[in-house]
């Protein structure tokens, strides 16, 4: 009927998200959840437009548009603010398979926006993103130019899932009911930071690992960024991503980062397990399973030279690594932390003739060689500093700041960025590098005066990153920034893995790969076995314990070769062959938390494909010499039988599922994989 609202229905795997032409000209939520027909969509429409109404000084819009501007007949937190009134007019729509482009004109100034949504019928994720165009002759600035509202049911009790943290404790989960208000989680740090990262998680307060209404969006970004999520006094959520402002010249088009959001029924452990495949097959760069990689920093710290680095090489390799990466201390003056950075050429007193004959050496002990690199950085005692002190950020008429004795390099600068790139191509040009740990050790402090200038650092480094892996595709990249503080779907999509934390305590690192295995799979995350006591808390941890924890993830070791027993070494070696024969399904399973490090001294977790589980347990702290208890695999199907490949027993899909897995752990820091094959 001509009178009919106009709608669009999205469907994905298992969910629709519909949305409808509200009476303000603007598209308001009318459902986000269960699958529903067109016809059904169609209803929850009309019920939304009757619905609608408000009380006193309540508005309609509130809680429901999916884009608000920062005027008219709306209060909550703006997706958009320019400084002024915003009418929109809704002017067309494209909506073609997996795309919807919703395009509006502004009432009376030159200002065009642009909607965008895609999804797909193989993922339950919606990705969403505006398009602010100025057809003006004058220059628009957009004090907030957000990706995103996303608007949530009137539900009592919701509750908040973040990953919060500082550096070496990065992505904590942290659960708590939304309290009337706001609720403001974001950076300011140059990068995503290691304080929030760009995700959450909104329940009704009762959802649990397996059941349950959420949720859950991400951003795409790799600098600075804002999530307000807002209790509303009418009972709904909306949740506003933003990542800063823009100024917009006459005939320009700003594009905001994708924000991208999923629901699910069946709780916190599908919406992971929905990200993590989503992250495999769209985000990622490649497909490839990981190897297992030495790092030689704990070894050797700036001390790096062509005979220790061999050293170390051969010592790796004889554990079964695969990967050789050489960290920190092998260009410039780089003696130590006070110098060097920016002058990106080998110590010729420590390595002669240069990076080939270390990289040949690698090779023939049947390993990939890669390097660490810290590009956006610069040490006043440099020569890069020297030949150019105006490229740093600095703020004209201000002494600048240094942290760790170093400055950050401004990036929005088309010389500097060209500078960095040509340097990075040169290098892998000139050598067999398999792999470049990409380091960022500081934020900016002293921007100046361009309120753009984090956008500007982020999408030249994205280009720099993208023209890289075009010229170089046989580099891997892993993204680090102190540990966790660049970690997001922006930088993974650029990426092949990330360095979560530079806390490699194995007992803090539950806690720590459990949030970060919100949002992000196993594939992506890098964890170390180093050396105890722990560098960082002093504790003195199992081999095997420190082990079984970065198995969970991309296997890599780092710690002091030189200065382990032979019987370390041995028993180093055979859990690296116990990794290989089982990573296949640690890297592209799907992730079921059992027991949680938050809650219990037994954490648990399994990884699954459709013929294989590897079931983690871990006992981290027991009292009263208490075993762990079974860990019951209720995701198994009831029929066939498995067994387990070490132990040679055998049990049904029902035994396993109902009783589970028993190690009899009893000790402190106890722990065991067991490896399940599917054979019947």
């Amino acid at each position: 009927m001509p009178n009919d609202p106009l709608f669009w229905a999205l469907h994905t795997l298992r969910s629709s998200y519909v949305i409808h032409l509200g009476g303000e000209d603007v598209p308001l939520l009318a459902h986000w959840g269960r699958s529903v027909s067109d016809d059904t969509a169609a209803e929850l429409v009309a019920a939304a437009v009757q619905g609608g109404h408000r009380r006193g000084w309540e508005s309609v819009l509130d809680g429901r548009e999916e884009y608000p501007s920062g005027s008219g007949l709306r209060f909550v937190e703006p997706a958009l603010a320019v400084g002024g009134t915003v009418r929109w007019q809704f002017t067309a729509a494209e909506h073609t398979g997996g795309a919807l482009d919703l395009r509006f004109t502004e009432l009376t100034t030159p200002l065009r926006l642009t909607l965008h949504y895609r999804w797909s019928a193989t993922h339950d994720v919606i990705e969403r993103w505006a398009s602010i165009a100025n057809d003006g002759a004058e220059p628009v600035t957009l004090h907030r130019a957000g990706s995103a509202a996303w608007c949530l049911p009137a539900r009592p009790g919701y509750r908040l899932s973040t990953v919060h943290g500082r550096w070496a404790a990065e992505t904590r989960l942290q659960q708590a009911p939304i309290p009337a208000g706001q609720t403001v989680i974001g950076s300011r740090h140059t990068t995503t930071g290691p304080f929030h990262n760009p995700w959450f998680a909104i329940d009704d307060g009762a959802a649990t690992e397996t059941a349950g209404e959420v949720w859950t969006a991400a951003l795409a970004w790799s600098g600075t960024w804002q999530a307000t999520v807002q209790h509303l006094a009418n009972g709904r959520v909306t949740a506003t991503v933003d990542a800063g402002p823009a100024v917009l010249g006459p005939g320009e088009e700003h594009v905001t980062p994708k924000t991208l959001g999923t629901w699910t029924d069946q709780g916190f452990g599908a919406a992971s397990r929905g990200w993590h495949t989503f992250v495999r097959d769209t985000v990622l760069p490649t497909d490839e399973t990981r190897p297992v990689l030495y790092n030689s920093w704990e070894a050797t710290g700036f001390d790096v030279d062509e005979a220790n680095q061999i050293g170390l090489a051969e010592r790796a390799a004889a554990l079964g690594c695969e990967l050789f990466v050489m960290d920190d201390g092998w260009f410039g003056k780089r003696i130590s932390d006070h110098a060097g950075l920016g002058d990106w050429t080998p110590n010729p007193d420590r390595f002669p003739a240069g990076l080939d004959p270390l990289i040949h050496r690698v090779h023939e002990l049947g390993m990939r060689f890669g390097i660490w690199v810290e590009p956006e950085m610069v040490n006043p005692d440099s020569d890069l500093y020297r030949a150019h002190p105006d490229w740093v950020y600095h703020t004209p008429g201000y002494p600048r700041h240094e942290l760790r004795q170093q400055l950050v390099l401004n990036l929005g600068r088309p010389e500097v960025a060209t500078w960095l790139h040509g340097w990075m191509d040169a290098l892998l040009a000139a050598h067999d590098i398999a792999f470049v740990k990409w380091d960022m050790n500081r934020p900016v402090t002293d921007p100046g005066a361009d309120p753009q200038w984090a956008r500007r650092h982020a999408t030249a480094l994205y280009d720099i990153f993208d023209r890289l892996r075009r010229d170089h595709p046989h580099v891997r990249f892993e993204s680090c920034a102190s540990g966790g503080g660049r970690v997001d779907l922006g930088i993974l999509a650029r990426t092949d893995q990330v360095w979560p934390s530079d806390n490699t305590d194995a007992s803090d690192r539950l806690h720590i790969q459990e949030g970060f295995s919100q949002l992000y799979p196993a594939r992506t995350m890098t964890a170390w076995v180093t050396d105890a006591p722990n560098f960082l808390t002093g504790r003195q941890l199992p081999l095997r314990f420190r082990f079984h924890v970065a198995m969970a993830g991309v296997l890599a070791v780092g710690g002091d070769l030189n200065a382990w027993t032979d019987a370390e070494r041995d028993e180093a070696a055979t859990l690296i062959a116990q990794y290989k024969r089982i990573r296949h399904v640690v890297q592209h399973g799907d992730l079921h938390r059992l027991r949680s490090p938050r809650t219990s001294t037994a954490p648990a977790l399994a990884y699954a494909t459709a013929d294989e589980v590897v079931v983690f347990q871990w006992l981290d702290g027991h009292r009263f010499g208490e075993p762990a208890l079974p860990v019951a695999l209720p995701f198994l199907p009831p029929d066939g039988t498995w067994t387990d490949t070490d132990r040679g027993t055998i049990h049904s899909g029902s035994f396993l599922a109902v009783h589970g897995v028993d190690h009899g752990l009893r000790r402190d820091h106890d722990s065991a994989v067991t490896h399940l094959r599917r054979t019947a």
